[in-house]
């Protein structure tokens, strides 16, 4: 008997990221310190994620010298994709009711979402030798640890092959989980007496629980590594710079900008963001720019959009287990948002370029002014406080005459006797 008194929750939802390799597996750390809990039981909530975070998460698991449990929590959470693999690397499987487990077929994150190039004349799906290893690779992957599970591995495959998916209820009749838990407290009662592979059967009565939590720090990397927060920071960026462009001097629009740029890229460069895709993304923010400088009468604007929303598509394409992608509502109320951006911009610029002059020499077109001398058709005219050369182009003009100017030429200007 494997004797638990102490067990340490360790609660994750969400995509699994590297920052959800490094909580985790410093959780299973934590327990096998001197001084660690008896039982670690990952609480997990997860639509999938990169495969390399995953396969971190899971070398932990299996190195580990105290039982790792894995309990699909909350109730109505799932196990989905790269949570498959997780869940099947642990001796001790609970779900929570109304949960589900499965569709764990490997992805190419971002492409072809259109289905664009996928078909051959006849209609049938090819086969892209890149996806075929991915699944390959992944269903030996989990074919070895189920085995050294001893779970399901009929059902582990087809998992993985067929992306078939079951209920909680469905799991523990067909061996992929031991027992359905509504809470915590109930998955410690059942799993007392419950034999946990090579630990044995675990002797779990009341035992004191613990919980770990994130860090502030990896609570904030988690958040930027999603990758539609990621496309909002770029987005926040850009618009940022354009204001900062555009008005030169403001500094909050300039500085906010920059700093969203640098979470952006950091957050693509830890997803291993395809390079295509950030490229497109970077050139419709040149032709936004272009557009608020040049004033293109939307043709800049339109490529920009076509360029971002190419690049968002082109973003991801590493091989994954699944779970990560852009929102196409997201993407496209990126684009959205920006083209509203560069329109309006766009829009003051035009219209300061239209505006009539209302500074300088040019403003005193129309304005009304004083003859100091006689003009005939030369003489002086004291305008807005200060004292022209003057032309009448109405014939003379007596002295202390009310003039309107008609013409501005270098610094003369041309009067007509005013009306």
């Amino acid at each position: 008997m494997y004797e638990v008194k102490r067990v340490a929750v360790a609660p994750y939802s969400g995509v699994i990221t590297p920052a959800a390799a490094e909580f985790l597996s410093g959780a299973i750390d934590s327990v096998n310190a001197p001084g660690g809990a008896d039982l670690l039981v990952i609480a997990l909530d997860t639509p999938g994620g990169l495969d390399s975070s995953m396969r971190v998460i899971i070398k932990a698991m299996l190195a580990s010298k105290k039982p790792v449990a894995v309990y699909v929590s909350p109730q109505g959470a799932r196990a989905a994709s790269a949570g498959v693999f997780i869940s099947m690397a642990s001796p001790l499987v609970g779900m929570a009711p109304g949960t589900n487990i499965g569709a764990a077929h490997p992805v190419m994150l971002g492409a072809s979402p259109f289905g664009l190039g996928d078909k051959d004349g006849k209609g049938d799906k090819k086969k892209d030798p890149m996806e075929e290893k991915v699944l390959n690779d992944a269903s030996a992957y989990m074919k070895s640890i189920t085995q050294k599970t001893g779970r399901n591995v009929e059902w582990a495959i087809r998992s993985v092959a067929k992306s078939d998916s079951i209920s909680a209820d469905e799991a523990v009749k067909t061996g992929v989980a031991d027992f359905t838990a509504a809470d915590i407290k109930e998955f410690l009662a059942k799993a007392d007496g419950f034999s946990a592979g090579a630990f044995g059967r675990l002797r779990a009565a009341n035992p004191s629980v613990e919980y770990f939590s994130q860090t502030r720090r990896q609570s904030f990397l988690a958040t930027i590594t999603d990758p539609n927060i990621a496309m909002i920071l770029m987005s926040l960026g850009a618009a940022g710079l354009f204001i900062e462009l555009y008005n030169p001097g403001l500094i909050l629009p300039g500085v906010v900008g920059a700093v969203s740029l640098v979470m952006a890229f950091y957050s693509f460069q830890t997803l291993s963001a395809n390079f295509a895709g950030v490229a497109l993304i970077l050139l419709g923010f040149v032709f936004f720019i272009a557009e608020i400088k040049v004033i293109s009468y939307g043709l800049l604007t339109l490529a920009g959009a076509a360029s971002m929303l190419l690049g968002g598509l082109m973003l991801f394409n590493t091989p994954s287990i699944g779970g990560l992608s852009i929102s196409m509502h997201m993407l496209l109320s990126t684009v959205v948002g920006l083209i509203a951006v560069v329109a309006a911009l766009a829009f003051i610029v035009m219209r300061a370029q239209l505006r009539r002059v209302v500074t300088g020499i040019e403003s005193l077109k129309d304005k009304r002014g004083l003859a100091k001398t006689a003009l005939s058709p030369k003489g002086k005219v004291l305008v807005e406080g200060e004292l022209w050369d003057a032309e009448s182009v109405s014939g003379d003009i007596p002295e202390g005459a009310e003039v309107t100017v008609t013409e501005v030429e270098g610094f003369k200007i041309r009067v007509r006797l005013a009306k």
